[in-house]
């Protein structure tokens, strides 16, 4: 190295250059020659090879010298005559000549003597390289000795000619060649700066080993057995492979005492080597199981693969993920790495061993946030990459932090792998706002629960829409809702452009829903969202004003989408009727089996008189006309549908006639009315919890409430009210039980807050914590009306009736956190399940909404153990039976079913609800990316421009003209532009089987009449409920119980009163009836001694209203034809009213849209927009 120092032309000293040289190591001649042999990789590694070849060639000299010696030609210096063939031989001696001399040709004794002069030459200096103080530690290395044994007598023979023939065992030089190999071997990797498999290494290590011990035990038996029963080399090589494969034919053994010496020798050191080497593999293997070793490179570039990143993995979540990530046809060559840092469990193991996995899936012990563990995985040659957050952790914040520390590790890792991502909290998404594909648990669940108060059973509604089903569920079952309600379960969201499509195409430059209805009607799928093309938002329901274009994205819900689907149509006979035939596609015939897809049968017959086509030019007179016959049996015409028009004119759409608009109840109440809610204005939330909310115009106050007016239980200067009575609330409430007020509970008061909710329909919001709430919290929800906090549990009955909760129709129990782990997984929900169940007895008639750990565990909701119906359905999960004169029950896991839970009534009625359910919508949007959209824009959690939201509508006696589900979705299109997408159906049980009706009769009577009842009261009160059920009144529907209590309660009275009993009997009577109680009774008593206790009336509390005998369920876009019943709920996604607002003065003549547009400049000038 050359130093300059600087030049200074002020400096008065002048100093010559002077060149400075500085080596790394020490530069001396032993330094060079140690970096030359022993140091640097690439030059050791050529000395490495260089040894082993010429080990390779002293065995392969040994071979040859073999092949061409003849043992009575060799010579022997020390006898007489100098041969050995002079010797008098004896019976049984050994010749020993044979052993210590050989015919060595001088040819080859001369190669052999160079090899072994330059072996020796590099030992030494290889030894003196590396020494380091202790020589005797260098000579007494075996390797040392070895080469000392293989290479000094062949330099001896050099300057002592008679010795050339002495025998030297060179084939241990095998053992040397070994050692040479692997130091190679880690040199190599060492070169290329990669790392190889422990486990290659010990293999490659034990299979030198065997040859090694198999080629010393060959040429030292072949050399011994010279002076007894000459062997060849090939036998003696047999006779070893035969020895230590421990088979011993015995047709090839030694013969003389040392060849039989050596054979125990070699036996008892591969007694010795092998068990240690065989163990050390062993080792490595189990260590490489937990490991998972690598995903291979050429798969990873031939093959695709995904990453799936947890923290912990059960056997749940892996069958969860698993069976909805391969339902997809398209997924089935693809490959599933998972990255877990903990061994992998027991069953996990079991579940990955299946043939049906084995191929498919590879585990990986290693952590995301090490880049040789990402390499491992192949992360940067994946499709896409699944971080799933473990919910059952004590701490969710915690692992929200682990979650985002995976994420941003597999971001820099590699930054063109799409991430999909699970969160816990709210407030960590932004962390994460990177990632392609996000859901926050908490999000999506507040919203579901909150809409499961307003919409019944949307946690049902949205859980069978996000996961993959064929449709097939339930279908051999004896029970009719069964197998219809699997048939629809079978819908989900699927999306094709409009040129592209066969369902929509021909409604290119019409209304959007002109083309919902009309596909609906010809082909039963259900349009419910567009994507225009210079636009990235989905719009649901974008009303009557989108026009379609050929570039539009429709998004529909069908049981198919429509390349899997094959259509057949016929040319419709509308010759006869003298109309002109408009195309060939007009009507479906008939549809193959694998297109399930719901249609009419016939055009004409169908919806011909209900709907008018415009591309028919001159429809009947008649055929928007409904004519009924009335109960005096005189026809009357009823109500008539509107047709739906191609371009509908903004005039024409009116709020729908068969639930009241929000326009018509602003703007339209009367003064009584209107004080509910004429505090009220629209307007945005001004402070959001967390980071990333979406807005949401609301209903506000116009100031925000004081803290201390928050609080329900305790008065303060503001108000005096201490219990939910006092404040006189006109609507019901809903209560939501959670252990504290996280940010996600925001969510819970939005969507039931949201502008579009009428204001006379707004439910008081009470919120039961466990633990008060901060300040931060309280300041987020002072702005929201009717939303109220308490400090109890739902385990104190004290804290359920200050709250109110005879007064509420629906109550959330949310799961906690610190419930939400245990020693045993499923017991998580323990506490939960049996502090709903106590409620579900204390009050019946509320509907109780619960979220759960684990799926799995609501069977145990609303558990009663002697009822044969909810038994019988269970057999649909894990039964399976079939025998002469029974009907085969399929279970639905073995058939492929994702939700084998789904016939289970808390889920169907949709009482119950989990969030790993939805789960499958991360897994499905890795197919269908638009799935998470959807699912926010439905639930309310974003808020689009011109999107319309989901909402309930229910039928009613003056709706029931209407008749069916096809002539509903027109009226609905042609009337408010409304789009239905399923009914939420309620009806009694009914059984298929004779013998389920006692053991059915006594868990009915178990809980509403005496456990004495005679066997012929149970008969009566079976055929008074069968004729209960099939009338059609609805005071009977609604009290069935109460009816059938009365009548054998005036029935046991009749009895006793014909009987003249004295005063003991009387007591004794009594003391009876008190010991024959009713539980009903006894639940009855003590909410009301706890009401009276509290100051509280008892008045509100209905102890009889008791619908243990219905069942619900939804049905997603069911068949046109499906009629409707009395008090069905039908889920319809209405449009928005902002889009409807008028844009000038010049529109709206009529009284209606003078309406309309008083609202919307209401609705501007409170909202600013």
């Amino acid at each position: 190295m050359e130093v300059q120092p600087l030049d200074t032309e002020t400096s008065s000293n002048s100093y010559s250059r002077v060149q400075v040289e500085f080596y790394v190591n020490e530069n001396t001649f032993k330094e060079r020659l140690k970096l030359f042999f022993i140091k640097n990789q690439r030059s050791s590694l050529r000395i490495r090879l260089f040894n082993f070849s010429l080990k390779i060639l002293t065995c392969a000299l040994y071979i040859l010298r073999v092949s061409l010696d003849n043992p009575k030609d060799t010579p022997c210096p020390m006898c007489q005559n100098n041969s050995l063939t002079n010797t008098t031989e004896t019976p049984g001696e050994i010749k020993w000549g044979y052993i210590f001399w050989v015919n060595r040709r001088v040819p080859v004794w001369a190669i052999q003597v160079t090899v072994a002069l330059i072996s020796f030459l590099e030992t030494m200096l290889i030894t003196y390289l590396s020494y380091k103080g202790n020589i005797w530690e260098q000579i007494f290395q075996i390797s040392f000795i070895l080469e000392m044994i293989n290479t000094v007598p062949f330099i001896i023979t050099i300057f002592w000619p008679p010795l050339r023939n002495i025998f030297v065992p060179v084939f241990l030089n095998c053992w040397l060649a070994k050692g040479a190999l692997e130091n190679m071997i880690n040199d190599f990797h060492r070169a290329i700066q990669r790392t190889h498999s422990a486990m290659f290494n010990q293999v490659f290590i034990l299979i030198c080993t065997l040859l090694c011990l198999v080629f010393t035990g060959a040429c030292g038996i072949q050399h011994l057995e010279r002076a007894g029963k000459e062997l060849s080399l090939f036998d003696s090589f047999y006779f070893c492979i035969v020895t230590f494969s421990t088979v011993g034919y015995g047709d090839v053994t030694p013969q003389i005492w040392p060849s039989q010496l050596l054979v125990v020798i070699l036996i008892c050191v591969a007694l010795v080597v092998l068990p240690l080497q065989f163990e050390e593999l062993a080792y490595l293997w189990m260590e490489s199981q937990k490991l998972g070793g690598n995903y291979s490179r050429h798969r990873a570039q031939t093959e695709k693969h995904v990453v799936l990143c947890v923290s912990s993995l059960k056997i749940d979540l892996l069958m969860d993920f698993l069976n909805e990530f391969y339902a997809h046809p398209r997924l089935q060559d693809y490959y599933v790495v998972i990255l877990c840092p903990t061994e992998i469990d027991i069953q996990v193991r079991r579940i990955l061993q299946i043939p049906l996995w084995s191929q498919r899936v590879i585990y990986l012990q290693g952590s995301a946030l090490k880049d040789q563990d990402l390499m491992r995985a192949k992360m940067d040659d994946a499709e896409a990459c699944f971080i799933l957050s473990s919910r059952n952790e004590v701490d969710r914040t915690a692992a929200d932090h682990q979650t985002i520390l995976r994420a941003w590790a597999a971001k820099d890792f590699a930054p063109n792998c799409p991430l999909y991502v699970q969160i816990l909290k709210p407030e960590n998404k932004f962390h994460v706002k990177f990632a392609d594909h996000v859901v926050c648990e908490e999000e999506f669940k507040y919203a579901m629960l909150a809409l499961n108060c307003v919409c019944p059973a949307t946690s049902t509604l949205v859980t069978l829409l996000v996961h993959t089903s064929r449709g097939q569920e339930g279908q051999l079952s004896p029970e009719q809702w069964q197998r219809t309600y699997g048939r629809c379960s079978g819908n989900e969201v699927y999306h094709i452009r409009l040129c592209d499509s066969k369902f929509f195409g021909e409604y290119d430059g019409k209304s959007f829903t002109y083309a919902s209805f009309h596909a609906h009607k010809k082909y039963g799928v259900c349009l419910i969202g567009v994507k225009r093309e210079d636009n990235k938002s989905i719009m649901l329901n974008p009303g009557p004003r989108h026009i379609m274009a050929a570039t539009d994205t429709c998004y529909y819900i069908n049981i198919t989408k429509e390349e899997n689907s094959a259509f057949i149509f016929k040319q419709e006979e509308k010759h006869n009727k003298g109309l002109p035939v408009t195309g060939l596609y007009d009507a479906p015939s008939r549809l193959p089996v694998h297109s399930i897809i719901a249609s009419m049968v016939d055009q004409a017959t169908s919806y011909g008189t209900v709907a008018i086509d415009l591309q028919n030019p001159d429809p009947p007179e008649e055929s928007s006309k409904l004519t009924l016959p009335t109960e005096n049996g005189a026809g009357s015409r009823r109500p008539s549908i509107a047709p739906v028009l191609e371009i509908a004119d903004s005039s024409a759409i009116l709020p729908c006639d068969l639930l009241s608009d929000q326009s018509e109840d602003e703007t339209n109440q009367s003064d009584e009315e209107g004080s509910v809610g004429s505090d009220f204005v629209k307007g945005y939330p001004p402070n959001s919890p967390y980071i990333g909310s979406s807005p949401t115009l609301c209903h506000l106050l116009p100031q925000k409430a004081p803290f201390c007016c928050l609080r329900l239980d305790k008065g303060c200067t503001h108000n005096s009210f201490e219990d939910a009575k006092a404040y006189g609330f006109k609507n019901k409430l809903i209560i939501v039980s959670a252990e504290m007020a996280g940010n996600g509970l925001y969510n819970f008061i939005v969507p039931l807050r949201a502008y579009y909710r009428p204001r006379k329909e707004l439910n008081p919001i009470v919120l039961l914590l466990d633990y008060p709430p901060d300040n931060h919290f309280l300041e987020a929800i002072c702005c929201f009306p009717m939303v109220y906090f308490m400090a109890g549990t739902i385990d104190n009955l004290d804290n359920l009736l200050q709250c109110g909760i005879i007064y509420a129709d629906n109550l959330v129990v949310v799961d906690k956190e610190s419930t939400m782990s245990a020693e045993e997984d499923y017991m998580a929900d323990a506490k939960t399940i049996v502090n709903v169940q106590t409620m579900f007895r204390l009050f019946p008639s509320l509907s109780i909404i619960t979220e759960l750990t684990h799926p799995s565990n609501m069977r145990f909701m609303q558990f009663r153990a002697k009822d044969c119906y909810s038994l019988a359905l269970s057999k649909l999960e894990k039964v399976s039976c079939s025998g002469p004169g029974t009907q085969t029950v399929t279970i639905e896991r073995d058939k492929g079913s994702n939700l084998a839970f789904m016939f289970r009534l808390p889920f169907a009625a949709g009482r119950v609800f989990s969030i790993s359910m939805l789960d499958t919508l991360l897994y499905q949007s890795f197919v269908k990316d638009y799935m998470i959209a959807i699912a926010r824009l439905l639930l309310g959690l974003d808020t689009t421009p011109g999107s319309g939201y989901l909402c309930a509508m229910k039928i009613t006696e003056e709706d029931l003209w209407i008749r069916t589900y096809g002539r509903l979705f027109q009226k609905l299109c042609s009337s408010s532009a409304e789009i239905p997408i399923g009914i939420y159906r309620t009806e009694s049980h009914m059984f298929s089987t004779s013998e389920c009706k006692d053991s059915y009769l006594q868990s009915q009577v178990s809980i509403n009449v005496e456990q004495g009842e005679e066997q012929r009261d149970r008969r009566e009160s079976w055929k008074e409920k069968t004729a209960h059920r099939n009338s059609t009144t609805s005071d009977q529907s609604e009290h069935p119980l109460l009816r059938k209590k009365s009548l054998q309660w005036a029935r046991r009275l009749s009895r006793k009163s014909a009987k003249p009993s004295s005063r003991a009997e009387r007591i004794s009577q009594q003391r009876l009836n008190l010991y024959r109680r009713s539980e009903r009774q006894e639940l009855s008593e003590l909410v009301k001694n706890r009401m009276k206790h509290l100051g509280l009336p008892t008045v509100g509390y209905d102890e009889m209203n008791d619908h243990q005998n219905t069942l619900s369920y939804v049905l997603i876009n069911p068949p046109p034809d499906t009629m409707l019943e009395l008090n069905d709920i039908v889920y319809i996604i209405r449009s928005d009213p902002l889009a409807h607002m008028p844009e000038d003065s010049q529109v709206g003549q009529t009284r209606s849209m003078r309406n309309q547009q008083d609202f919307g400049t209401e609705t501007r000038d409170e909202t600013h927009l």
